[in-house]
Formats: structure tokens, sequence, C-alpha cells
């Protein structure tokens, strides 16, 4: 079974070597690793090229990270796709044969797992976990979702359900599991162990107006798939149907 890994990158020097070389490290033997940048200015290309697992290089302009992930998407060969992004990193050598394993079983189409933030200029410094749980459908009505470093599908599962949604900014892995597993509704497996060191200060969270941004886009992504999340069903389409009401 082959696992690609897509690693999308800009001006990411002082991170991606941590990146590369944790797949390095990895027991797994089969492994393609996949570079997508943005075309970068600083040294992250002269960086990539000093690792030579990496299987595929593109540079070139695109419109944003999750552009530069579909592209990934589209070269990759492995029957497996996980995304690691270049300031992120897994925590030991054995996180890709777990994964595996676990997609040994033919009924699993997704894996999750948990993951650590850690502080941006020393990854060892722990700020919080994150604990994903075993999987449930409803909890994504109740706000849940699996941190998207530690996700990993089945190459086909992409290719019935479709990339990222480049109309969002911030939110299009959300929006793209909340399409994966529940409007689809793809099997997932949990693995219950930490696999992931994540920086502080990622997009979605770098700034409260990020953040603002990001919880508007999390609605808009159960309106892209037809759905609608449970306390919106349960409170505020009675409000409205009383409001319309009083109007009338």
């Amino acid at each position: 079974m082959k696992i690609s890994i897509i690693t999308a990158t800009f001006n990411s020097a002082a991170t991606v070597s941590d990146t590369l070389t944790c797949i390095r490290r990895q027991r797994y033997a089969d492994v393609e690793h996949i570079i997508v940048d943005g075309r970068s200015t600083d040294k992250t290309l002269e960086i990539v090229s000093q690792f030579s697992h990496v299987a595929k290089i593109i540079s070139e302009k695109d419109k944003g990270i999750y552009d530069a992930m579909n592209k990934g998407i589209g070269m990759a060969t492995g029957d497996v796709v996980g995304i690691l992004n270049s300031d992120d990193m897994y925590t030991d050598p054995e996180v890709l044969s777990e994964v595996a394993k676990a997609f040994l079983d033919p009924k699993v189409m997704t894996v999750y797992a948990d993951l650590q933030y850690v502080h941006a200029d020393n990854p060892d410094k722990v700020l919080r976990t994150w604990h994903s749980g075993a999987y449930r459908k409803r909890n994504f009505y109740f706000g849940w979702m699996p941190p998207h470093p530690t996700f990993f599908v089945r190459k086909e599962v992409y290719d019935r359900a479709g990339y990222f949604n480049l109309s969002l900014r911030s939110a299009a892995d959300y929006e793209l599991m909340l399409r994966v597993l529940l409007k689809h509704d793809f099997s997932a497996h949990y693995i219950p162990r930490v696999i992931v060191k994540m920086r502080a200060g990622g997009m979605s969270n770098a700034s409260l107006g990020n953040r603002l941004r990001a919880n508007k886009e999390d609605r808009l992504a159960w309106k892209l798939n037809e759905l609608e999340p449970y306390f919106f069903t349960l409170y505020i389409k009675p409000l409205r149907k009383i409001h319309q009401y009083i109007i009338k």
C-alpha cells in the first residue's frame, strides 16, 4: 500500500526542514512525498532539494494553499493520501505504519487521530492537545471535526467526493471533511493517540478576524453541502417561523 503525503510550501524555509525530516524518518517504506511550492522566494526549494526521499516537486504560482493541495492530490499515485503542512510534523517514525495498518481493513475509507498544538518556536512545548475521540456521525452536528493534518483518505474518496472547494479561504478543510464523512458517509477509523504536532498560529486561528471569517465559512460549508447544523434545525428555524407569523 503506497501512501502519498502532500506538503504545500510557500516561503517555508524556517520550518519545512522539520516536516521533511519527520517524513524521511518514517519506518514505513512505501511513501510518496509530494512538495507543491507556490514559487517561494526564500530558501525553501534549496532545503527541499537536500532531501532525496522527496518523490515529486513542482513550484509555480497558485491560488492559495488549498489550490496547492488540490494539485498534489491530482499528482498523487498512492492508495492513501495524507496532507502535512510545511510547519507540522509527525510525532514519531511509526505514524505511517499505524495508518497503513488501519487501512488493511477494506471497509476503512478514512483515518484520523489526535493532534497537539505546539509553540511556534519550540515544538517540544505543548500548548494544548486535540483529543478527537471515536467517530460518531452525529458529533458533526455539535461542532465536532477531526484534525485535518491527521486525516488520511483512500485516493478513491477524493475521486468520488471531490477535492478542496477553492471558494472557501480558511474552512476548505472542514468543508471537505464534512462532505466526505457526513454527506457521502464514508467510514472513519480513529487512532487513539497523538500523531501530529502543529505549530500554533495557523491561517484559521492566527487572529480574531481570521477566526470570525472561519466561523462564517464553517456555516457556509453546511449550506454548500445542503446540510443544516443541529442547532440551526432545533432553534433558528422555529424562531424564524415565529418571527414570520408575528410579521404577518
